[in-house]
């Protein structure tokens, strides 16, 4: 009837069944009830509001678990309610939604389908409440009636017309006799003679409800629409019953225009107009039982739903005043397929089965549901981590390689220790320098090796702590520089052994090559090659701090990012490059014969460095987290106490130990 095209002449005086249906889906979210059953009556209007209600339900994310229809044929009445009932009875929703008109309120309110116990019910009929079946209590019941407002004299005129002055029948007759009885309210009971009273009240109530105010509304809606039309000078003088009378001279239409443009306030000072589709901007209010101050129950307002008012106020609900049956295990009652997935879970639908009825399973890794019922988890930002029950994000534990903790405490220790040994051994050689055992082997490149390996052991410290953007640069410069220096050495260690031999027989020319300007050159240019890679890499891609989120779960992982990984394998590589061939060069040059031959110790430390950094690679790559900088670390002191160990322990044990040894001819 809302259609203007079809019903262009139509205006309501009475909330659309559209507004009716939204009202209804608004208590179910309201409450959340997801999983409710409709009883309907099988006529056009009813089953119209249950598809509408049906796509209102749905589109809110609930279910309806049945839908049953009240056939109107009495031949088949008995056994279409005893269906109803075994419907509800075996149903596992906790809500029944009555949609029916007056005719079948009266029907199913003498039936067992009013009296099963345990259900919420939502009615669209006041009647219920009004004239209620014998020994049923009408709490968890709601129904949505047209808003009422009493009427300024309306109640006194009740009580006070002579009846003779309107027409009358039996039903009427019937309805004025029910206002003498003493058990209507005293604001409308009227004082009758004993034979006017009936002992059986049926139309008492009917006085106070809302359809009255819309009869009144709509009674002084024509009459302003009409006012209106008068007094715009649309009027015709005519003569009628042989007296000359003012008469409206109009068809039925020319009304429409007046009607449409209609705007007053009523004696109550509620603004009265109708909106472009004939729709009267009215709500409705919603009633059940309440408590009363006095301990005493009343079918009460509780709520209320204005489809006309703004968003936030259009539906409101007074929970605290709401009596809900014994029956229930929690108030207000929950209707639901099956119970509701907490913050932390998420729904996951069965199959075949409604998108109500689901199993609740836990959210992954890196995701959290902070609401009951969440369809998907969400995603954490990545500085950010699940806690515990997975319905929070928290900010991830910032952690790196630091001094207080014991495994940066314990690296500390043997750092210093092990540049405590060199220093010692350092000291022990300038102490004998004019032994044979430390002129023998070229006493500058050993006391360069010795200073080289103190740098690789300090610069090991830079690796523990926060990576800063200055530290970051440091670590892989410093470290690749003063082991190129520490190889270098050793490879001029090396070469000097091998043309060492060589130079004694007659006439050879690398004799020449015997001075230590030509070692100091190896070491040298092979630094300065080193230090070239490094100064290329910091103009390319230099390293730089970086927040690895992704590490290690729940934690920021402060790393330094190498900048170029290409970079990076090339300093590594070098260093591999300077000891292989000092390896190589070393192990020809093992089985000369000399007393002190550093050849075979050379050999064997060089075994130990290739060993240690063949091992670091895939060990570098398996690693997470901080962890990565400890096995960096640990990769740097084997080698270096490896180099330290296998070429200088031995001569410090002749040293100290075995001075007879440390002669030429020995």
């Amino acid at each position: 009837m809302s259609d203007t095209v079809k019903f262009p002449y139509f205006y309501r005086t009475v909330p659309s069944e559209l507004h009716l249906c939204a009202g209804i889906i608004k208590l179910l979210k309201y409450f959340g009830w997801n999983w409710v059953g409709v009883i309907a009556a099988d006529d056009e209007n009813s089953m119209r509001a249950v598809q509408i209600l049906r796509e209102g339900i749905e589109q809110s994310g609930g279910c309806i678990e049945f839908i049953e229809t009240i056939q109107e044929s009495s031949s088949i009445m008995i056994q279409n309610v005893t269906n109803i009932y075994n419907t509800i009875i075996t149903s596992s929703a906790k809500v029944i939604i009555l949609y029916c008109n007056r005719d079948f309120t009266d029907v199913i309110r003498y039936t067992p389908i009013w009296q099963v116990p345990g259900k919420v019910w939502i009615i669209t009929a006041e009647w219920l409440f009004l004239f209620p079946s014998n020994n049923v209590d009408r709490k968890n019941t709601f129904a949505f009636t047209v808003g009422k407002r009493t009427i300024p004299s309306f109640h006194k005129f009740v009580r006070e017309v002579n009846p003779a002055l309107f027409s009358s029948d039996a039903f009427i007759e019937s309805w004025w006799k029910d206002l003498c009885n003493n058990k209507c309210p005293k604001s409308i009971q009227r004082s009758c003679s004993s034979d006017e009273t009936f002992d059986y009240i049926l139309h008492c109530d009917i006085v106070i409800l809302g359809s009255s105010y819309n009869v009144y509304n709509a009674v002084y809606g024509v009459a302003h629409a009409l006012h209106d039309m008068i007094t715009s000078g649309s009027r015709n003088s005519i003569l009628l019953r042989g007296e000359r009378e003012n008469v409206l001279d109009f068809s039925p239409w020319k009304l429409h225009h007046y009607l449409k443009k209609l705007r007053f306030n009523n004696v109550l000072g509620e603004e009265f107009f109708f909106y472009e589709n004939g729709d009267l901007a009215i709500g409705y209010d919603i009633i059940s039982t309440v408590i009363l101050p006095d301990g005493t129950r009343s079918n009460d307002i509780v709520g209320s739903y204005n489809p006309y008012a703004p968003p936030e106020k259009s539906f409101n609900i007074n929970e605290k005043t709401i009596v809900w049956e014994d029956l229930f295990s929690q108030a207000p009652p929950q209707s639901r397929c099956n119970p509701s997935c907490l913050p932390g879970f998420r729904k996951l639908t069965r199959e075949g089965k409604s998108i109500c009825c689901y199993d609740c399973i836990r959210c992954s890794e890196g995701e959290i549901s902070n609401q009951t019922d969440m369809d998907t988890c969400i995603t954490c930002p990545e500085d950010q981590w699940p806690n515990q029950k997975r319905d929070a994000c928290t900010p991830k534990v910032i952690t790196f390689l630091s001094y207080e903790e014991p495994l940066g405490i314990t690296l500390t220790f043997i750092i210093i220790f092990l540049f405590l040994i060199t220093a010692v051994i350092l000291g022990i050689f300038i102490y004998y320098q004019d032994t044979p055992i430390v002129k023998a082997n070229n006493q500058d490149l050993s006391y360069i090796l010795l200073i080289s390996l103190m740098l690789c052991f300090l610069c090991s410290l830079i690796f523990i702590g926060r990576p800063e953007k200055v530290t970051c640069i440091l670590r892989q410069i410093v470290f690749g520089i003063t082991f190129s220096i520490s190889l270098s050495s050793v490879l001029a260690k090396t070469i000097t052994v091998a043309i060492a031999f060589q130079a004694t027989k007659p006439g050879n020319k690398l004799r020449k090559l015997m001075g230590s300007r030509f070692s100091n050159s190896i070491v040298l240019s092979c630094s300065l090659l080193q230090a070239l890679l490094c100064l290329i890499w910091l103009c390319t891609a230099p390293p730089f701090p970086y927040l690895n989120m992704r590490s290690e779960t729940g934690t920021i992982l402060i790393e330094c990012n190498e900048g170029s990984i290409v970079a990076f394998y090339c300093v590594l590589g070098y260093l591999g490059f300077l000891a292989g061939i000092s390896f190589i060069i070393a192990f020809i040059a093992r089985n000369l014969p000399d007393s002190f031959n550093e050849a075979k110790y050379i050999t064997f430390s060089m075994l130990v460095f290739c060993s240690v950094w063949v091992s670091f690679i895939p060990t570098y790559l398996s690693t997470k987290g901080k962890y990565v900088v400890a096995v960096e670390i640990f990769a740097i002191l084997a080698s270096s106490a490896g180099l330290l160990g296998c070429i200088f322990l031995p001569k410090c044990f002749i040293i100290l130990l075995r001075p007879e040894r440390n002669s030429r001819n020995s």
